[in-house]
């Protein structure tokens, strides 16, 4: 490929200057005018490319979906690019975010595409997001894949809410209840057991047990604490190795309770991301290398990488996909019928919309679920613990009565 810088007249007759692109001159004139734009002055150039910039710079929690849904209204409304990027930096209200969009418009107004502008901030625009961008710029669809980019993040965004929401009540719960258990044990349970040794009551075994446990856990405060922070660290670093991350994630698909509802938002993200990129005009290869690197599951990733391969040799998508256990029978028949007729993004559209509305409904039916059972554990535990402490009182009780 060669780069060739232009300047050129847009369709409404404004001077227009920047790179492309192409095999040669006259397939990068033809891009060109894809994209509306008549060259004027067409010359090929070498063009060192920048390298990632070594910076922190980040968004805040929703500021890329406004951002990207403000950039597709002006755009589409005939606003050029630069001077849309340059009301973005004005409204924007992170610094960091600020700062890459004032470096995105120098790196622009110096022939830059972009794309390849944003891909030096893969902290704030996604593989996918860059890959889409310059699928638009090849086309001429900036307006069209702006807007589909701004509605898959605002899915996406839903998505995680959803999940956010299932998983927040459960681990608030459990928190409570091993807050509670630690208090109980550690504060209270000890003060019992001088008093039981003061009257030289028998303890009955479950009562002797919690008083061990008991006073072990209040002499080991220190060493008890350690060893659960060891514990954190130790599982955490093995989380982050290969087989760990393999292993959890296999889990996630397949836990009791929770599984399900993994297994569906992952299918959910699979479906809506492919669909996003082909729609978008990214060749299907090269959309499963991204879907697989986005992903957020290896067990999915290395599934996806394995259809990319029969892609490549030939097969069609379905056919490596039904031998995958993650992708249920409707998902692979789906893309089936979809890769026949060729409306396979459409199709991929539809299944995500499918999988977001049982997200949905199961988020609510565990959250109704969960709570109950919640309110067992803790009845369990903490009405075990005042049993057993309470047990040896009614013994006495009953044998002072008896005297």
């Amino acid at each position: 490929m060669t780069t060739f810088r232009y300047n050129a007249r847009d369709e409404k007759g404004r001077a227009v200057a920047g790179v492309i692109e192409a095999p040669n001159q006259q397939d990068a004139a033809t891009a060109l005018r894809k994209r509306n734009i008549l060259a004027t002055d067409l010359r090929a150039e070498t063009i060192t490319v920048k390298g990632p910039r070594r910076v922190r710079h980040s968004c805040k929690k929703g500021e890329l979906e406004l951002f990207t849904r403000q950039m597709a209204t002006m755009i589409g409304a005939g606003v050029p690019l630069l001077e849309s990027l340059e009301v973005l930096e004005e409204q924007a209200e992170s610094p960091g975010f600020k700062r890459v969009v004032h470096d995105m418009i120098e790196d622009i107004r110096s022939g830059t595409d972009l794309s390849a502008s944003m891909s030096r901030y893969s902290r704030v625009f996604s593989t996918i997001y860059v890959s889409m961008i310059r699928a638009g710029e090849a086309s001429g669809q900036l307006t069209e894949i702006l807007t589909r980019l701004a509605e898959y993040l605002e899915a996406s965004q839903k998505l995680k809410r959803d999940i956010k929401a299932a998983m927040t009540y459960p681990v608030i719960s459990l928190c409570l209840v091993f807050a509670i258990t630690a208090f109980l044990l550690i504060g209270i349970v000890p003060k019992f057991k001088e008093i039981f040794d003061g009257l030289g009551v028998p303890l009955p075994g479950i009562t002797q047990g919690l008083m061990s446990f008991s006073m072990l856990l209040r002499d080991n405060v220190i060493v008890s604490g350690g060893v659960i922070v060891a514990a954190v660290i130790a599982f955490i670093a093995w989380k982050r190795t290969p087989h760990g991350t393999r292993v959890l994630d296999r889990l996630s698909l397949t836990a009791p309770v929770f599984g399900s509802l993994f297994r569906k938002v992952a299918l959910s993200r699979f479906a809506r991301t492919f669909s996003t990129l082909i729609r978008s005009g990214v060749p299907i290869v090269a959309a499963l290398e991204i879907v697989g690197e986005t992903s957020g599951n290896t067990v999915i990733q290395e599934a996806v990488t394995r259809a990319a391969d029969s892609v490549k040799n030939g097969d069609t998508l379905a056919m490596p996909l039904t031998k995958e256990k993650v992708f249920p029978p409707m998902v692979t028949r789906m893309i089936s019928i979809g890769e026949r007729t060729g409306a396979l993004e459409t199709l991929l559209e539809k299944v995500s919309e499918f999988y977001d509305q049982q997200v949905e409904a199961e988020v609510k039916g565990l959250t109704a679920m969960i709570e109950p059972i919640l309110i067992v554990v803790m009845g369990v535990v903490v009405g075990g613990i005042v049993l057993a402490v309470f047990l040896p009182i009614f013994k006495l009780q009953e044998a002072l009565g008896g005297g």
